[in-house]
C-alpha cells in the first residue's frame, strides 16, 4: 500500500514538475503563475530574480543543449525559483563558484560536492553520489572483492578507475577513453562491472538504453549541495526550507527519473570491502578531486579526473 500510494504521489507531482519545466525544453509558451516572492533584495541581488550559478562541464548536473544550460541542476533550480515565487536566471560559473557568489554574480550556486573543501556555506545534500559499481541487472552479479579478480572498466584517470586499481589491482582496471565505451564494454560482457561516479553513470546507462543496477559504492557516498555567502543567512535559511519542501514533496525524485531513469536512493547499497579500509580511507590514499573532458586522458602527472558524462545532455522533456 505504501509503494502504490508512493508512485501515486510521484506521478502527480511529475505532471505538476513537467507543467513548471515545459517552458525549458523550448516547444511550450506555458508559464507557471508565479507565487508571491518570499524574499527580495538585498537577501537577493536582483528583485524578483534567482540567480543561479551551475558549472556547464558537470553534465548531467549542466551542460549546453540545443543552445542554453539545460540539466539537472537546471531543472532544480527552477523548481525552487518557482517555490520562492521567483524568476529564473542560470549562469555559467565554471570551475570557481566562490569567486561568482563573492562578487555577487549570483545568489547562489549549485553542483557543490560536501565533500569538497570550499568558503561558503552549504545546504543540506539534494543529490547522493559516489563511486559506484554498475552491473547489467540480468547479470546478477554480487559485490566482488579483490579475490573474485573482477574485470573493471571505467575512463582513463578518473577517480573511479583510480578506486578500482586501489582495491582490486592494477589488472582488474580496463581502461576506456569515455564512460560511454565502458558501458559497451559491459554490455558486450567484456567486463563484469563499470566503475563510475553515481550519478554520472546513472545517466550514461539511462540513455544508453542499459538495464543496470548499482550493485555497491566504492566509498562512503556524498552529495550535492547548494552553496550561499557565508554572510547571507536570511538566504541560507530560505534555501534550506526551499530545498526541504522539494525533496519532501517528491519533486527532486521526479527530475531525477527525468533524467537518470530512477530516483536515487543509496541508503541500501552495500560498500565494498575497501571501501572502509585503512588504504581507501587514509589521507596519503585519496584520490585528488578533479575535472576531466569526456575522451580527453589529463597528463600522466595529473590528479585523477572525475568521470565525464556524454557531452550532451538529453533535452528537457516537453
Amino acid at each position: 500500500m505504501r509503494k502504490r500510494l508512493h508512485a501515486v504521489v510521484l506521478c502527480a507531482a511529475a505532471f505538476c514538475m513537467m507543467l513548471v519545466l515545459a517552458g525549458c525544453s523550448g516547444g511550450s509558451t506555458y508559464q507557471p503563475e508565479l507565487k508571491d516572492a518570499t524574499v527580495t533584495t538585498p537577501t537577493i541581488g536582483q528583485a524578483d530574480t534567482l540567480r543561479v550559478g551551475v558549472n556547464t562541464e558537470k553534465s548531467p548536473l549542466a551542460g549546453m543543449g540545443s543552445e542554453k544550460i539545460i540539466g539537472v541542476d537546471v531543472d532544480i533550480a527552477a523548481a525552487l525559483a518557482d517555490e520562492l515565487g521567483l524568476k529564473l536566471s542560470i549562469v555559467d560559473v565554471g570551475s570557481d563558484p566562490e569567486e561568482a557568489l563573492a562578487q555577487g554574480k549570483v545568489d547562489i550556486v549549485m553542483g557543490i560536492d560536501s565533500s569538497d573543501t570550499n568558503n561558503f556555506w552549504l545546504s543540506e545534500e539534494y543529490l547522493p553520489t559516489g563511486v559506484a559499481l554498475f552491473a547489467l541487472t540480468s547479470s546478477n552479479a554480487g559485490v566482488p572483492d579483490a579475490a573474485s579478480k573482477p574485470k573493471v572498466a571505467a575512463q582513463v584517470s578518473s577517480k573511479s578507475a583510480w578506486a578500482v586499481s586501489n582495491e582490486f589491482g592494477d589488472e582488474a582496471l580496463v581502461s576506456t577513453t569515455n564512460l560511454a565505451d565502458a558501458f559497451a564494454q559491459l554490455e558486450a560482457g567484456k567486463v563484469k562491472y563499470v566503475a563510475s561516479d553515481a550519478l554520472i553513470g546513472l545517466y550514461a546507462a539511462h540513455r544508453a538504453g542499459l538495464d543496470t543496477t548499482v550493485v555497491a559504492l566504492m566509498a562512503k557516498p556524498s552529495g550535492y549541495c547548494v552553496g550561499v555567502a557565508k554572510d547571507n543567512t536570511a538566504l541560507q535559511t530560505t534555501i534550506t526550507d526551499a530545498l526541504k519542501t522539494l525533496v519532501d514533496q517528491g519533486m527532486v525524485d521526479v527530475i531525477e527519473m527525468k533524467w537518470l531513469g530512477q530516483s536515487l536512493d543509496f541508503s541500501n547499497t552495500p560498500l565494498t570491502a575497501g571501501a572502509t579500509s585503512a588504504k581507501a580511507t587514509g589521507a596519503d590514499a585519496e584520490a585528488p578531486a578533479g575535472e576531466g573532458a569526456e575522451g580527453e586522458a589529463p597528463a600522466a602527472d595529473a590528479a585523477p579526473a572525475a568521470d565525464a558524462a556524454p557531452a550532451e545532455p538529453a533535452p528537457a522533456a516537453a
